[in-house]
């Protein structure tokens, strides 16, 4: 494949899981973990695909979706959304503001693999 996807997320155990499963696919994974500087990362070399955390520390990953989808140049990227709560109004909110993809933590490795490649690859 050899795409790249940025994950921005603060739990290191989170962050191992998911770049170990999707290094193993064939993707290249880059990692931030600041929700104030996150669109900064994003803009400086726009990932294939994000997987963004709900809740990160500086700003809410609800926030850096709305700005994702609000910019010209990261309108279009596929956005896949993290919680550990799995509440339906995170839910809808997520998908109400342009996530492609909601998922709740703890998640199963191929899950995770299964739903990157089908957003890469629809």
């Amino acid at each position: 494949m050899g795409k790249r996807v940025l994950l921005i997320e603060d739990e290191p155990n989170i962050i191992e899981a998911i770049g170990f499963i999707l290094s193993r696919d064939g993707w290249t994974v880059h990692t931030h973990q600041d929700g104030q500087t996150a669109m900064a990362k994003v803009l400086a070399l726009p990932p294939d695909m994000i997987i963004l955390d709900v809740m990160l520390p500086g700003r809410s990953g609800f926030e850096i979706l709305r700005e994702l989808r609000s910019t010209d140049v990261t309108k279009d990227i596929p956005v896949m959304m993290l919680t550990a709560r799995g509440q339906d109004k995170d839910r809808d909110l997520a998908l109400r503001l342009g996530a492609n993809h909601f998922m709740t933590k703890p998640f199963s490795n191929s899950d995770v693999r299964d739903y990157v490649r089908a957003m890469m690859d629809p």
